[in-house]
């Protein structure tokens, strides 16, 4: 669902991910692939969309699976979504977004229990500085510690 919650991430940033990096690295990871989903406007629509990732990540037998958005506010809705159709499939999973200071999310359910916050700065609010917005190897290492937590206590 995205990297930042900003468009202040370089080219290069998006070519780098930091999550696609550590996962594909790790050798206790059977990385399988990114899924790209993007923001529709209603909210059947983006109900519809978070279906469809549920849907896509049990039809690829993952084990565990990291939900990254690169907003807030309404597209809450879509991150949620996507977390409630993968958590209902009783797959563990982590989300990674920008938190900050707004501290809560437009909506919410029970997967969301984990949630990594890519904030950086120090008030806790999207800045105009490159990398302050957007997820870090430090990010995804946790992101990945995490989900290989959750993937362990669910066997």
């Amino acid at each position: 669902m995205g990297i930042g919650p900003s468009t202040k991430e370089t080219t290069l940033h998006h070519f780098r991910d930091p999550l696609n990096e550590v996962l594909s690295e790790d050798t206790d990871i059977d990385y399988m692939g990114v899924i790209v989903a993007g923001i529709p406007q209603d909210n059947v629509s983006k109900e519809y969309t978070g279906y469809r990732v549920g849907a896509m990540v049990e039809s690829m037998r993952a084990d565990g699976a990291i939900v990254s958005c690169d907003s807030w506010g309404n597209s809450n809705i879509d991150f949620a979504s996507a977390i409630n159709s993968i958590g209902e499939r009783n797959i563990p999973l982590v989300g990674v977004t920008f938190v900050g200071v707004q501290g809560a999310f437009v909506v919410t359910n029970q997967y969301m229990d984990t949630i990594v916050d890519i904030n950086k700065s120090a008030e806790g609010i999207e800045t105009n500085v490159v990398g302050e917005n957007s997820t870090t190897l430090t990010d995804a290492r946790k992101a990945v510690a995490l989900l290989k937590l959750k993937m362990r206590n669910k066997k």
